[in-house]
């Protein structure tokens, strides 16, 4: 096990830069988790760990030791890729211990250490089975298994799950939290899935362009998020942000309806943030947004309406108890929750803290 730390990491491709001077000290057995759209350098930030890829500037520190020149098997860490890797003609039980056959472990250790991992990862009755006799899911165990056995100072997981389906994503995102907790080992884990981010992270980077938006908690990101752009990735469904204009304690909504909003920052344009989960239905009276519903999907406890705040174009998405009745044409009146409103920069995304 081993602390991680990165100082002001830099990578730039043909003088482009794609990574914009990320640091971030993780401690000693930390599940940091880094997540982002397509593209926007979480797998590259996670192949500069490894060694897979130069680093343009900055350091990177394994361990206390800095790794920029090391070599990847040099620097004590196991990597799972999105992709399972195994050798076709190997059983599981030679797949797990070729690593450690080819470091010249003694034949006893490298059992003991199969036979660890293979019980923690529940591979014990397909041990003798080829890979092509595997299910996508056990497959992937094998190679987390073969990562496991080596005992590194950090394990790397670069988008281990996204070939899965649904059903056996949540069956392997529960055995991965279950592997950190029995293991400790420090952790980095790249996915582009937002609820993998959320239940497995200790911590997350909310990567958006090469630059990291946030580090923060889980919870903290999806109370508090830093810019408009993590507001608007974390959170399922995403949370509904438009412009406003500020008017004392009253926001100026698209299609002209005005909105009593305590705490409003500053007069003039903002970008107003709210949760599906924190509008509620207005009483007969109250000042409200006007939703007129354009779909409603039914999920059994909760549906989701799909819609637009009337006289505008501008959409909405509105989270309702799965016994509602209502259906497309509908017009909804809700309010905000003032505990919950986001107000952020109209010209830089950025938050804007509460008056």
């Amino acid at each position: 096990m081993a602390r991680i730390l990165l100082n002001d990491v830099r990578k730039s491709y043909a003088g482009n830069q794609v990574i914009h001077g990320i640091t971030m000290d993780i401690p000693d057995g930390e599940f940091v988790v880094i997540v982002g759209p397509s593209g926007c350098g979480k797998s590259t930030l996670l192949r500069m760990v490894a060694g897979l890829e130069a680093i343009t500037d900055g350091t990177i520190e394994i361990g206390g030791t800095v790794v920029n020149k090391l070599e990847p098997r040099q620097r004590d860490i196991a990597m799972v890729f999105q992709n399972y890797a195994l050798y076709p003609h190997m059983s599981v039980r030679e797949n797990m211990a070729y690593g450690l056959k080819i470091a010249r472990m003694q034949a006893s250790e490298i059992e003991a250490r199969v036979q660890r991992a293979a019980k923690m990862l529940e591979l014990e009755p397909f041990l003798d089975r080829k890979p092509r006799a595997l299910s996508g899911g056990q497959r992937q165990r094998v190679a987390m298994g073969r990562a496991l056995v080596r005992e590194p100072a950090a394990f790397l997981l670069d988008e281990p799950l996204s070939n899965l389906d649904a059903k056996l994503r949540v069956q392997m995102r529960l055995q991965i939290k279950e592997m950190h907790l029995n293991t400790g080992q420090t952790t980095l884990y790249v996915t582009h899935d937002q609820v993998e981010a959320m239940t497995l992270a200790d911590r997350l980077i909310v990567m958006n362009k090469g630059v990291a938006e946030q580090i923060a908690t889980p919870l903290e990101v999806y109370q508090t998020p830093a810019t408009e752009f993590v507001a608007g990735f974390i959170g399922s469904p995403a949370m509904n942000i438009f412009s406003v204009e500020s008017r004392g304690y009253s926001a100026i909504l698209p299609g002209g309806h005005v909105l009593p909003l305590p705490g409003i920052p500053h007069e003039g344009a903002l970008r107003l943030g709210l949760r599906p989960e924190h509008l509620r239905p207005a009483a007969p009276g109250e000042n409200a947004i006007p939703v007129e519903l354009r779909s409603v999907e039914r999920l059994g406890a909760d549906a989701f309406g799909y819609g637009v705040i009337r006289g505008s174009d501008t959409a909405m998405t509105l989270r309702l108890p799965g016994t509602s009745q209502a259906r497309r044409g509908d017009v909804v009146e809700l309010v905000p929750d003032p505990a919950h409103l986001h107000f952020f920069d109209a010209d830089t995304g950025a938050r804007i803290a509460e008056a």
